[in-house]
């Protein structure tokens, strides 16, 4: 999986998140990519020293709109990753368990 994100609370009209999906088990017989086309929401809760940002909205798969919800973790922690905690596409796609992503692919500024 590939994610790309640049969220913003004060600019959701310039803001993009994407995902593109490979399946590795059964090659290009389940592959999409999903692109947020309305983001509705970005919020990002303190925990600890860490901040999860949580991103609401709707997007495309194949011209199909659907409701989204994505998670992710930015780990202050320069030996740990950080992660997408879940990417859930409402009745289409639902992340199984978090996917960590290298240190630094995410940073939450002015996280409260």
């Amino acid at each position: 999986m590939t994610y790309l994100a640049n969220v913003c609370v004060t600019t959701l009209g310039t803001s993009t998140l994407s995902l593109s999906f490979v399946d590795t088990e059964t090659p290009g017989a389940n592959n999409f990519t999903f692109t947020a086309n309305a983001i509705t929401s970005v919020t990002c809760k303190q925990e600890g020293q860490n901040c999860v940002v949580t991103v609401d909205g709707t997007g495309l798969v194949n011209g199909v709109q659907f409701p989204f919800e994505a998670v992710f973790r930015d780990q202050v922690a320069t030996a740990a990753n950080d992660n997408v905690q879940s990417f859930v596409i409402t009745g289409f796609f639902d992340q199984n368990g978090a996917a960590p992503v290298p240190q630094g692919s995410i940073i939450a500024l002015g996280c409260q």
